[in-house]
């Protein structure tokens, strides 16, 4: 069975760090653009990420341009979104989803169930 699993997700205060993972069971990561994702309570999915297969292409939100950060390790199958000078409207479940279209892309083909950050003081 093809799946994602998010992990990394946190309690941080403003102004603090977490770097997100994504691992694939059952398939290689390696081949597929990853995209990152997150929903507030009561909000939208945002997309604030991608990067693609060679991991030679990324794409990012304005809200989290210069902040965020996505990389891949194919020794491990895993995309990392690292994330820094985090604020309170970053507070969401971040899901990861892969799909076989270059970054960006809209249509995406694999997701996980998300990991909630919770950024607070």
């Amino acid at each position: 069975q093809l799946r994602l699993v998010e992990s990394g997700g946190d309690l941080v205060q403003p102004g603090g760090s977490l770097r997100l993972s994504c691992a694939a069971s059952g398939f290689t990561l390696n081949y597929y653009t990853i995209g990152w994702f997150r929903q507030a309570p009561g909000k939208e999915r945002e997309r604030i990420s991608c990067i693609s297969s060679s991991g030679t292409s990324t794409n990012y939100a304005d809200s989290v341009k210069g902040r965020f950060t996505a990389s891949r390790d194919y020794a491990k199958n895993t995309v990392y979104l690292q994330m820094h000078s985090l604020k309170p409207e970053d507070t969401a479940v971040y899901y990861c989803a892969a799909t076989r279209y270059g970054c960006p892309t809209t249509v995406y083909d694999y997701w996980g169930q998300g990991t909630q950050v919770t950024v607070s003081s």
